[in-house]
């Protein structure tokens, strides 16, 4: 029997979306804090990105894998989920960087280029579930019965 919430939503659904976004915090934390760390040092924003979207992409899948759906996802949908939000996120701390140059503060710059890095990744946030939920980690159809397989039909 399936519980429906007051949303109408199976409970399990709730449950699934806040295990997925517990994982996504733990990443994001770690995340931001690689981007936060290589930038205020003067790594470029594009380097900073890429350590940044590593630090986070390990814990990610495994949390993910393990806690979220429970099990293996397909790879290869998943790693061009996660390649393509990497490279939306390089794009805009890359455009994000240039914009800030101006800019004589260079705590305002981390502020500002780091707040763009979270914005990309909470927008993404959404459509990565439904990625992952459909494509990455969605359950395999149930097998046809053998018997009905062979069993002919008459007509």
């Amino acid at each position: 029997m399936r519980v429906l919430t007051k949303t109408g939503l199976p409970r399990s659904r709730w449950l699934l979306w806040a295990k997925y976004s517990a994982s996504s915090v733990v990443a994001t934390v770690v995340s931001q804090l690689a981007f936060a760390l290589c930038y205020w040092f003067g790594t470029a924003a594009i380097v900073a990105t890429l350590v940044a979207w590593l630090a986070g992409a390990v814990p990610n899948y495994v949390l993910n894998r393990r806690y979220t759906w429970g099990r293996s996802g397909q790879k290869l949908p998943y790693t061009i989920i996660v390649i393509g939000s990497a490279v939306t996120a390089a794009v805009v701390t890359s455009v994000t960087d240039h914009l800030v140059q101006p800019i004589g503060s260079h705590a305002l710059k981390t502020l500002l280029v780091t707040g763009s890095y979270l914005a990309t990744y909470a927008i993404l946030f959404i459509v990565k579930f439904v990625l992952f939920d459909r494509l990455v980690f969605a359950k395999p159809a149930p097998a046809a019965d053998p018997v009905e397989a062979r069993t002919p039909v008459t007509t």
